[in-house]
């Protein structure tokens, strides 16, 4: 665990495993670093049902990713491999951690995805940002709601049209090497998480993915995000991403 750089955090991603953040929005969590913000992720999992590796190992890895990332904090909620549950025990464990650390903005999981502890914790996620804001529910711990609920949907081949993409180009090597810290997880692999293969090896993957998304805005690489809420605009003249 990183120890806390300041009270609280701007972003927050929670996650179901140690390395679902690099993969899925690391590029967006270290521009945010970059833009001065204070991000934190919190690893819902110590993933000791890995196929390799060992949960001590993945700690030491995660940590090691979060120092390339420039995270401020970096915490695990212990919650079983392969067996999280959306309950009141897990909400009340997170509502405790999202109150302490007042994001204002939080990313989630995918609403669906192929693993059953990545579409639970996107589900929890919710639940527990909704459940913060209610000064009676748990009421010895001050009530704090995020503004904002971010799904990240990078890899999936079922989701809907991205409500926005995050041009990652400047901070993509950096995600890559946040991603090459799980080399117990990632070397000599073709596919991990939410992230199908192809044929060739992850890291190749990953780098075609993000160079995808960063094409639908016009840019190298790109992360993309679901909101169910509408995006607003308030300069159309300022609108960015080349129709022609």
């Amino acid at each position: 665990m990183l120890p806390f750089a300041m009270p609280h955090v701007d972003l927050l991603c929670i996650a179901a495993h140690r390395d679902d953040a690099e993969l899925t929005c690391g590029g967006t969590l270290i521009k945010a670093v970059d833009d001065g913000y204070r991000v934190g992720v919190v690893d819902l999992t110590e993933g000791e049902m890995g196929t390799r590796g060992s949960a001590d190992l993945r700690s030491q890895e995660a940590e090691r990713a979060a120092e390339v990332m420039g995270l401020s904090v970096r915490e695990n909620l212990s919650l079983p491999d392969a067996g999280i549950e959306n309950t009141r025990a897990t909400r009340e464990k997170l509502v405790a951690v999202i109150r302490r650390l007042q994001p204002r903005v939080v990313i989630a999981p995918a609403p669906r995805s192929r693993h059953p502890d990545h579409r639970l914790a996107a589900e929890l996620v919710r639940d527990a940002c909704f459940l913060a804001g209610i000064a009676k529910y748990v009421p010895d711990v001050p009530r704090h709601r995020p503004l904002k609920l971010l799904h990240t949907i990078a890899y999936r081949e079922d989701a809907v049209k991205p409500t926005f993409i995050v041009d990652i180009s400047a901070q993509f090597e950096r995600k890559l090497a946040a991603i090459r810290c799980y080399a117990s997880q990632f070397d000599d692999t073709t596919q991990a998480g939410e992230v199908f293969p192809n044929g060739e090896s992850l890291y190749d993957i990953v780098t075609h993915q993000a160079a995808h998304y960063g094409s639908r805005i016009r840019c190298r690489y790109g992360e993309p995000f679901l909101t169910d809420e509408t995006m607003r605009v308030t300069d159309v003249v300022a609108l960015d991403v080349s129709t022609f």
